[in-house]
């Protein structure tokens, strides 16, 4: 689920979130309906609590999937989730360039697609990993929830075999596991960020 969610964040996310930056006032492809329209597609999306979003989107999940129930179709709703919280994160990360990197661009002749991938992308590539790790952490979290659809994870086994059989050390054990997991990714992610950081 995890997995899928990183997939879908990159691919879909990155480029949501570079087309609200460019679509808003001031910017180059500057669309005030079509940066309304996305912006708030993005604040519902990420407004639900997620729990809550899962349980809602269970018709859609039925239609897409042809089940609401298991770990497939427990994948769609926290691609969707992963798909919002990156996009604005990747939005963020690229208000931080400066201006004067833009028009530098721009007056070099560069077009909107070099001025994404030699331009936008290059100076803000450490906060675009540095949003993908926190985000990723976060998808960690949201797939605990995902034992309410039979998705399994390592949440719901926390809770089905040790906080309903009353096995606080099972629990215990889990818990420090994500813990060490979540620890050895964010460690990644600074790690290649400080790499990558090219001032």
């Amino acid at each position: 689920m995890v997995g899928f969610s990183v997939i879908a964040a990159l691919l879909v996310g990155l480029p949501i979130g570079t087309f609200l930056f460019l679509c808003r006032k001031g910017q180059l492809l500057e669309n005030r309906l079509v940066f309304s329209s996305l912006n708030l597609i993005v604040n519902i999306i990420r407004s639900f609590p997620f729990l809550l979003l899962v349980i809602f989107m269970i018709p859609f999940t039925r239609f897409v999937m042809g089940t609401a129930i298991g770990t497939a179709a427990a994948t769609l709703p926290m691609m969707v989730i992963a798909i919002a919280h990156y996009s604005r994160l990747v939005e963020q990360s690229l208000l931080d360039v400066p201006k004067g990197v833009i028009h530098a661009a721009v007056s070099m002749g560069a077009s909107v697609k070099d001025i994404i991938f030699k331009f936008l992308y290059v100076e803000a590539r450490s906060a675009l990993v540095l949003s993908m790790t926190t985000s990723t952490i976060s998808f960690i979290s949201y797939s605990t929830i995902m034992g309410v659809v039979g998705g399994g994870g390592i949440g719901d086994f926390a809770i089905r075999y040790g906080y309903l059989q009353y096995r606080t050390d099972l629990m215990i054990y889990i818990i420090i596991i994500i813990v060490i997991f979540v620890q050895l990714i964010q460690y990644a992610g600074i790690t290649l960020a400080r790499k990558i950081d090219k001032r």
